[in-house]
């Protein structure tokens, strides 16, 4: 089984984690005990996202576990979240190990605050793609941008194909187009 943690914070942008988490978890409606996707903060207290849907996370950063893939969302709450020691810190370990260390829209600043995106192509939300750049990132104008095991998708809608490109390299284009049509997101996967 995958494990896949999603890092919340306040102010974060809802369909930034809720697009892959529904992805992520969809997976194990075709291929059961694929994916075991946790909601991961500084504290149990729910978190309350940038448009007010108010969210309990299932671990503390502290006790989480070793994932396999850890998803950074982005929002308003990025610019806090960047300068925050303990997400940052978690970033960096976790990072260290995961097959994947992926952002959504400005879930990238994050990345860069933790140094994981100098002389690496990466990209975000479109209106802050001069702004990424400054952090010694190669900007790309793109959907979704891998380089090496840091995987980046643009602007908040994005973490749909974020989510099916992680499908895509982990169970095969035939699944992850599969995942696609069932929930009904018409996109041709093997285009990621």
């Amino acid at each position: 089984m995958i494990k896949i943690g999603i890092v919340l914070f306040p102010q974060v942008e809802e369909l930034d984690f809720v697009a892959p988490f529904e992805v992520l978890s969809y997976i194990n409606k075709l291929k059961p005990g694929s994916t075991q996707v946790m909601l991961a903060a500084e504290t149990l207290e729910p978190i309350t996202a940038f448009n007010g849907l108010k969210v309990i996370p299932d671990i503390t950063l502290a006790e989480a576990p070793q994932f396999d893939i850890i998803v950074i969302p982005g929002g308003k709450g990025r610019i806090a979240a960047m300068k925050n020691p303990a997400i940052c810190q978690f970033v960096q370990k976790q990072s260290a190990q995961t097959l994947y260390t992926t952002s959504v829209c400005t879930g990238a600043f994050i990345l860069a605050g933790a140094g994981l995106l100098t002389n690496k192509k990466a990209t975000t939300y479109h209106t802050a793609l001069d702004e990424l750049a400054a952090y010694s990132v190669k900007v790309k104008q793109q959907k979704v941008v891998q380089d090496g095991n840091i995987i980046t998708a643009a602007g908040v809608s994005s973490g749909l194909e974020l989510g099916l490109y992680v499908l895509k390299l982990l169970f095969g284009l035939a699944l992850s187009q599969e995942v696609a049509n069932k929930i009904e997101y018409p996109i041709d996967v093997s285009l990621l």
